[in-house]
């Protein structure tokens, strides 16, 4: 039984090494290319990060990554309403039935300090979402980056962060 139990516990550090590998060799080939404070409701609650693989081409056309780091406490409620809000304004005929709200439900509760990371890998259309480093889920899909339609679609969660993250 100890025996199952080390292989257990060494197979899931080797699959979690593994998967931080994975996430950091993509990460690596990502550039920062620009942050910018969020602010909301005339309070700045943190920063965000914008990274692609090049930072002149246009963002829904290549892999990229949001990195939004808190500085106040957010309930998981506000991230969903707003997600799905900012969703159903950019994306025509967006609905429930949306793979995106997969990404929407695993939202979670933020306090001062945590970071949450949206990345998405064109290759296989692969939308993740992490907290504090931590895979929180993903989805696969040919629309998986209009997620990102949140922050720049033409009617983003805040028009001067939009101008911010991609001048």
């Amino acid at each position: 039984m100890g025996t199952t139990i080390q292989k257990i516990v060494i197979g899931s550090v080797l699959g979690v090494s593994s998967l931080l590998m994975t996430q950091t060799a993509s990460a690596s080939e990502l550039k920062k290319c620009s942050t910018a404070p969020i602010v909301v409701t005339l309070k700045n609650v943190g920063k965000v990060s914008y990274y692609a693989q090049d930072c002149a081409k246009a963002w829904n056309t290549q892999d990229i990554r949001l990195d939004f780091y808190y500085t106040r406490d957010i309930p998981e409620w506000a991230f969903k309403k707003a997600a799905t809000h900012f969703l159903e304004k950019n994306i025509s005929g967006f609905s429930s039935k949306s793979p995106l709200n997969q990404i929407t439900a695993l939202y979670r509760p933020v306090k001062s300090g945590d970071l949450y990371s949206i990345g998405y890998q064109m290759q296989n259309q692969k939308l993740d979402l992490v907290l504090n480093n931590k895979p929180l889920g993903s989805i696969t899909d040919p629309h998986a980056n209009d997620y990102f339609k949140i922050w720049f679609g033409a009617a983003p969660f805040n028009a001067k962060l939009k101008q911010q993250l991609l001048n």
